[in-house]
């Protein structure tokens, strides 16, 4: 509802950057890391993502959909499609609505090692505002624009055991329902990321998101240049 009107005709991971879907972004990153299979978890406007995708011949994958009749949450809706994957023995679960390049090798990698049932990935959290330096007696020495504070978020990458779904709901959210279970059990991981990521949220998001994809895109030209 925070991107309306952009999502009065498609769900919000279709809505597009630079011309180009939040979706597809993603199918890229999954395809440049290896992943060939993938499971679409949608409800609202789901056509638009299946009439883009299809079955994912044009995008290099294997593209199935999940589709939610009524909405079941993010945990409902990851237990619901974990059918559709075969004899896999792990997941990556990645929420619709970021873009990012953070390698997935070495997020498996910690995974295997921690020994947990999850990994979600975690990355710093910045100030949406900026921070004024001022000293004992209250004057401004300097001013920081939207620094990163010493907290971390999730960042809605997950890499999941199979073994997780007793532990998802069959209508809920993993972060109110799964994730405090598996903290309190110690089957939970978090992996420390400052690799490129973004969630798109509001319009102020699409923006910020923009004009950071552009610089990406300018210095990337502009080294191939050379």
């Amino acid at each position: 509802m925070r991107l309306r009107p952009l999502t009065n005709d498609r769900p919000k991971p279709m809505v597009q950057i630079l011309g180009k879907p939040i979706l597809e972004y993603q199918v890229e990153w999954l395809r440049s890391m290896g992943v060939e299979d993938i499971v679409f978890c949608c409800g609202y406007r789901h056509e638009v993502i299946q009439r883009h995708f299809g079955a994912g011949e044009g995008f290099g994958v294997k593209v199935v959909y999940s589709v939610e009749e009524e909405p079941l949450g993010r945990g409902g809706a990851v237990k619901r499609a974990m059918h559709r994957l075969g004899e896999a023995e792990r997941l990556l679960v990645v929420n619709g609505d970021s873009i990012t390049t953070i390698p997935l090798e070495p997020l498996i990698e910690y995974h295997d090692g921690a020994g947990c049932l999850a990994t979600l990935v975690a990355v710093p959290f910045r100030s949406p505002y900026g921070v004024l330096d001022l000293d004992e007696s209250n004057r401004v020495r300097g001013f920081r624009e939207k620094p990163e504070l010493p907290h971390w978020v999730n960042a809605g990458i997950y890499v999941f055991e199979m073994r997780v779904e007793d532990y998802l709901p069959m209508v809920g959210d993993t972060e109110e329902e799964t994730f405090p279970r598996l903290a309190g059990l110690g089957l939970l991981a978090a992996y420390k990321s400052r690799g490129f990521w973004r969630t798109i949220d509001t319009a102020k998001d699409l923006q910020e998101t923009e004009d950071e994809l552009r610089t990406i895109l300018s210095k990337t030209l502009l080294g191939l240049g050379r």
